[in-house]
């Protein structure tokens, strides 16, 4: 019991919990004035992102449950169900999405990851890189100002320090970084930079569009964080069309009956293109409050590699 009022009682939780009030406060503001609609999140489901064969994963397994007789897996994100509720006729949408990612234990030292977290989700019917590069621009640089000017007292006593990013913000490719910083590129550009910046072309899970002029380069993104504190954002272009979904999932030797309902609406034509992206919202506050690790703004942290305390 000393353990766990030791860490709710901690310096620091109120003004980090102002900050993230007000963070998402003017998040859902900018993407309800820019015609976005809300959708509520899923839990569980027959399917979920495979997170595979990602070489930044690091996911040991994927949690399940047996209900009613049928086995469901927890969500570690709703990339397909994003695809799929298009669908349904919507154009813009968004989604503040519980993500269960089980990760290897040594997952916790890095400083970024949590393996239950929120990800604020959205997908764009007929969008493009450069609809999401416009969009996340704007709101990240809004997002700090409004946080900059509205909790002021609360930076103050955490010893952070906000920048105003100047918008576009940089664009490299893999291929750039890892020449310049070598394959594990992320953490060292991070540092060298003072203002988000754009790194495309990452070989990803099977919903990634391929690009059709350059086989073997993709049409995805991540947003890195300034300062080390690394990836903010990670999203693309999505495949839409059955014979290109069905072959990356065989190329990748994934369990073709794990995406049955997916595929089966792939396969009628239904999926559209699309393009979008999730951020995280622990490491958004992490990032805005200057925090060192994840745990710092979780209240009830969720690390791998450490017990969980309540």
């Amino acid at each position: 019991m000393e353990e766990i009022l030791k860490h709710i009682k901690r310096s620091g939780v109120n003004d980090i919990l102002q900050i993230q009030t007000e963070a998402l406060l003017k998040i859902h503001e900018i993407f309800t004035k820019k015609g976005f609609k809300q959708l509520m999140p899923l839990i569980l489901s027959p399917i979920t992102d495979p997170l595979g064969p990602d070489p930044g994963s690091s996911v040991v397994k994927t949690g399940k449950i047996e209900y009613g007789g049928q086995e469901l897996h927890l969500m570690q994100s709703m990339i397909l169900h994003k695809q799929l509720a298009l669908i349904a006729g919507l154009e813009k949408f968004y989604i503040s999405s519980p993500n269960i990612r089980l990760e290897k234990p040594e997952r916790g030292e890095t400083g970024i990851h949590a393996f239950e977290f929120t990800q604020f989700d959205f997908e764009i019917a007929y969008g493009r890189m450069g609809d999401v590069f416009a969009l996340i621009e704007v709101m990240l640089r809004d997002v700090i100002k409004h946080v900059k000017d509205s909790c002021e007292e609360s930076l103050q006593r955490l010893g952070r320090e906000l920048r105003i990013p100047s918008v576009p913000f940089k664009r490299y490719t893999t291929h750039e970084l890892e020449e310049k910083y070598g394959k594990e590129w992320e953490v060292e550009a991070s540092i060298m930079h003072e203002d988000p910046f754009w790194v495309l072309c990452h070989k990803r899970e099977f919903y990634d569009k391929e690009d059709t002029q350059t086989p073997g380069h993709y049409r995805n993104y991540d947003l890195i964080y300034p300062e080390g504190f690394c990836e903010a954002l990670s999203g693309g272009e999505r495949e839409h069309e059955y014979e290109h979904i069905i072959e990356r999932i065989k190329k990748d030797k994934l369990d073709v009956s794990l995406y049955r309902p997916y595929l089966e609406l792939a396969k009628m034509d239904l999926l559209i293109p699309s393009a979008g992206a999730g951020f995280g919202v622990e490491r958004l506050i992490r990032f805005l409050s200057g925090k060192s690790h994840i745990r710092e703004v979780q209240l009830f942290p969720r690390i791998p590699g450490e017990k969980v305390i309540i």
